[in-house]
This record gives structure tokens, C-alpha cells and sequence, in this order.
């Protein structure tokens, strides 16, 4: 009968501290969606400034060439 006791004692939970730790999930996952949109924004933005890179790289190179440069 202590096991059916000890059972009964485990199954009661307080809602408020499950209350708590659902937000706090909750809190966790925002968090894990903000932090991958601001990872895919650094990516694009990276991309970005690695084509305007390569177009002033391009436009160097032509100039140089124009200018007899090596």
C-alpha cells in the first residue's frame, strides 16, 4: 500500500510550477527562433557583402588593366 501512497504523492503535481516551466520552454524556444532569424539575416547579409566584394574586386581588376597595372 506505500507503493500505491509513494505513487499517488509523485502523480500530484503543482500546476503552477508546471505552469512555470511551460513558459519557460516557451521563453526558450522564442529565443531559439529569434536567434536562427538573426543567423539566416548575418547569412544573407554576408552573401550580400561577399558580391559586392567580388564586383569592386572585378572593377579594380579592369581599372588596373586599363591602367596598365599588374
Amino acid at each position: 500500500m506505500s507503493a500505491g501512497v509513494l505513487g499517488m504523492l509523485v502523480s500530484c503535481r503543482n500546476p503552477q510550477a508546471d505552469a512555470y516551466i511551460a513558459e519557460q520552454i516557451r521563453g526558450i524556444s522564442d529565443e531559439l527562433n529569434a536567434a536562427r532569424q538573426q543567423d539566416a539575416q548575418m547569412q544573407a547579409d554576408i552573401d550580400s557583402l561577399r558580391i559586392v566584394v567580388a564586383r569592386q574586386d572585378s572593377l579594380l581588376t579592369r581599372l588596373a588593366g586599363m591602367a596598365g597595372v599588374r
